[in-house]
């Protein structure tokens, strides 16, 4: 058994998966990679089988018809024979220093029980050459095994997204994760719905994952994320019917789940305003409708946040500060 399963789900992949298999290949004798080639057009699958060629003990490849995101980290979760379980987007790549030492830590960690260590990811902006770091050294103690209890404030910058999150192989199979097919977005639901099965956590402060960001045609660019508006909605509505917050026996669990819920809710909000048209609208209204009649106390604890506030807003004056103060999170945060 490898170490760390890293799956990397390539759609046309060809001009850029090279960079992220080869940022793995320093650490080869403790990791498995599993390309999975989600039905490429180009010669992504040939450039998958000669890595698995060069490397027959270190990378799999593994074809499948195409399913979308989420169907390729379903492949790589049956897959996986790694204790540890990764995603890695063909178009991002590791920090190969930060890899040695989060495999270091994890050989360290072996014989404790840890179900998700988290680490630091980078937004990448060639475009702009600039680099933003996401961190959680104020929310997270730091190089100790931690149950949610331990857990500070999170800031509205510091959602634990798909690109930090290392899970514990058996508790992403244990509570019988399967992404839905041909949907954006889904690395939302890839943290989500884990978390209630999370008891034990080490936050690792290392830059490891690299985000690229900046492509035209990338599904979180904005305009690429109004015009898919119903996949965003079709994931926020299995977030909130996937897990009964309010019942959940851990305090800053329920917390920090209110707290992803509220970011991800309020990006389909402004998106459904920004669009400017009536169905749009109307799609706003019916889904914090949805959320009312489906988890009525979600809903609540929702609406008491200072973003919960914001996202009642109605009229041209309401959107403007909705859309302002969206923006000026962007500008803060760079992360769109």
């Amino acid at each position: 058994m490898k170490l760390l399963t890293v799956a990397i789900p390539c759609y046309n992949s060809q001009d850029y998966m090279h960079h992220a298999i080869d940022s793995l290949l320093g650490c080869k004798e403790d990791i498995e990679i599993l390309v999975v080639d989600d039905g490429s057009k180009d010669d992504t699958a040939k450039i998958g089988d000669r890595y698995q060629e060069q490397y027959p003990d270190v990378v799999r490849c593994i074809h499948q018809e195409n399913g979308g995101h989420g169907e390729a980290v379903n492949t790589g979760i049956k897959n996986a024979t790694g204790k540890y379980f990764k995603v890695l987007d063909s178009d991002d790549w590791f920090d190969e220093e930060a890899l040695k030492k989060v495999i270091d830590t994890l050989k360290n960690l072996e014989n404790q029980p840890l179900d998700m260590m988290i680490v630091n990811y980078v937004y990448d902006k060639p475009s702009t050459n600039t680099q933003n770091p996401i961190r959680y050294a104020n929310a997270l103690p730091q190089n100790r095994i931690f149950r949610w209890y331990n857990v500070k404030y999170f800031l509205p910058s510091q959602n634990l997204l798909m690109h930090s999150i290392i899970y514990r192989t058996a508790v992403l199979k244990n509570c019988g994760l399967v992404l839905p097919k041909h949907t954006f977005y889904v690395d939302n639901l890839f943290v989500y719905e884990p978390l209630p099965y999370v008891h034990t956590m080490y936050y690792l402060n290392v830059d490891l994952y690299h985000y690229f960001i900046g492509r035209e045609d990338q599904s979180v660019n904005e305009k690429v994320m109004i015009g898919r508006i119903d996949q965003q909605i079709r994931v926020n509505k299995r977030m909130i019917d996937a897990v009964d917050v309010m019942s959940l026996k851990s305090r800053k669990l329920r917390k920090y789940m209110i707290h992803y819920l509220t970011i991800i809710s309020t990006v389909t909000t402004v998106l459904l305003v920004k669009s400017g048209t009536e169905e749009n609208l109307k799609k706003r209204d019916e889904f914090w409708n949805y959320m009312k009649e489906t988890r009525p106390e979600v809903y609540k604890a929702v609406r008491k946040t200072m973003l919960g506030t914001l996202m009642r807003l109605r009229g041209k004056a309401g959107h403007k500060v909705l859309i302002a103060g969206y923006t000026v999170a962007q500008k803060l945060f760079d992360f769109n």
